[in-house]
């Protein structure tokens, strides 16, 4: 897969593994010891606080707000998952992450919600609201006693930080005992869909859902996910959002049912936008000499590129994969609401037009559309069209959610039919899109080919009589 496709959530002990997002099982390495605050000395009036004694202090000061958030089921006391929140503002209301609490929102009949604060309290949880494109869920206390604890304030949005400036993270990591990291401040991360702070700190499982403060304790941001294949690359989501939905939950009733029709409302109004802003972009180029083939803008996605040696003695062939950093999370095996492209130019001239053929018709038969579990079997469509008179064979596909009514996954295949040892073949694909988008993101893509204007006008131009 592409360079840096893998990305953790942060949900808890006892979740499973996915190729896009990870989250901790039972056999999870234990956490980094760090070192003791007590072992550091002590700062002088004069002398800059050194940062351990600042998150020392930030931590005592925000002890009481913080929680381990539970998912247990139903009929025991055993826990299925676990991850952190944090109460904020008055009225007793926690901040945490949807995915902590989605096996709730999805089978309220299965599993129920439970806390537990550092200083031993705990009792049960209501839902009440959640924004599922920005990973967050507000949820209350069931007993009055639970609600009279004062909350964290948010650091004002207009008072923007630094890059490089010191930031803390709290949580539980991996059910061990609550913790403070201690990290930098980023900005924001280059190329995302939605605004996402980058983290230099080691978040580990079970610290999501907890809050991220500044200097003077006041919520920045919301733990939410970690890099697998680097260190100490971490990322949350920005407190605007948590304090929006905050704003949401104050007057809202307990949620009891399953929330597909709202997290159904939600993902539609997150396809839309996504939709609108892709085709707002023009397609770039691919750099071929004859064909125009759609490749993305880098605004809210990236590419990576290979191809074969120079000295191969077969089939030559240049490749690029574009995919968004960012999916929707629905459960710990359903992700959606992104966009992808492919395409592989292929060169045959050294096969020869049989073993071409042959080749780069099995390349365009392997490719897969899914359906199962959450989806429906794939229902497709063939057709051959010319695009500025160069002829390709497409194939539209769509897989419909089972659980999630006028959402579907759509992919687009293509292939150049022009030349006997040589062609493009592309994919597209669109998750968790309506009908409506669906056709308009195909056809985008589809128009998206054609010949570049050289060889466009050598392909009108009448050949010489002989």
């Amino acid at each position: 897969m592409p360079k840096g496709g893998l990305q953790a959530v942060l949900c808890g002990l006892a979740c499973t593994w996915n190729l896009t997002v990870l989250a901790a099982s039972s056999s999870a390495p234990a956490s980094a010891v760090t070192p003791d605050a007590a072992a550091v000395p002590a700062a002088s009036a004069s002398a800059p606080e050194p940062v351990s004694s600042s998150a020392h202090k930030l931590y005592e000061q925000a002890r009481h707000q913080l929680v381990q958030v539970r998912t247990l089921l139903s009929g025991q006391g055993s826990q299925s998952s676990v991850g952190s929140g944090f109460f904020v503002g008055d009225g007793g209301l926690i901040i945490t992450n949807y995915h902590v609490v989605s096996q709730v929102a999805l089978q309220p009949q299965r599993y129920r919600l439970t806390y537990a604060g550092v200083d031993g309290r705990q009792g049960a949880l209501d839902l009440l609201a959640f924004d599922v494109a920005h990973d967050l869920a507000v949820v209350r206390p069931s007993d009055k006693a639970g609600t009279a604890i004062a909350g964290l304030a948010f650091r004002p949005r207009t008072t923007v930080l630094d890059k490089g400036e010191r930031i803390y993270s709290l949580g539980n990591p991996l059910d061990v005992g609550f913790a403070v990291v201690e990290g930098t401040y980023n900005g924001l991360v280059d190329r995302g869909f939605y605004p996402t702070v980058f983290f230099s700190g080691s978040l580990n499982p079970g610290m999501s859902g907890g809050p991220t403060l500044d200097e003077q304790g006041r919520v920045m941001g919301v733990n939410v996910a970690t890099r697998l294949d680097g260190q100490q690359v971490s990322f949350l989501v920005p407190a605007e959002f948590a304090e929006d939905l905050l704003q949401r939950a104050r007057k809202a009733s307990p949620i009891k049912q399953a929330v597909y029709p709202e997290l159904t409302r939600q993902l539609l109004a997150h396809q839309d936008l996504l939709t609108q802003r892709f085709m707002a972009q023009p397609w770039r180029s691919a750099g071929h000499a004859h064909y125009r083939i759609p490749v993305p803008q880098e605004t809210f996605m990236r590419c990576w590129g290979n191809s074969t040696q120079p000295d191969s003695k077969g089939l030559d062939y240049e490749r690029s994969d574009c995919s968004m950093n960012q999916s929707v999370f629905i459960n710990s095996s359903l992700y959606t609401g992104n966009l992808s492209t492919r395409h592989e130019i292929y060169d045959g001239r050294k096969l020869g037009t049989l073993r071409f053929a042959r080749q780069y018709s099995r390349s365009f038969r392997n490719e897969y559309f899914g359906g199962a579990g959450a989806r429906t079997a794939a229902q497709c469509s063939e057709r051959f069209i010319q695009n500025d008179g160069l002829p390709l064979r497409a194939v539209i596909c769509l897989n419909a959610y089972k659980k999630l009514p006028g959402l579907y996954d759509m992919g687009v295949l293509v292939a150049t039919l022009d030349d006997a040892t040589g062609g493009a073949q592309g994919r597209f694909d669109a998750k968790g899109v309506s009908f409506d988008n669906a056709m308009k993101l195909a056809d985008y893509y589809l128009k998206g080919y054609g010949w570049i204007q050289a060889k466009k006008a050598e392909a009108a131009s009448p050949r010489p009589s002989r």
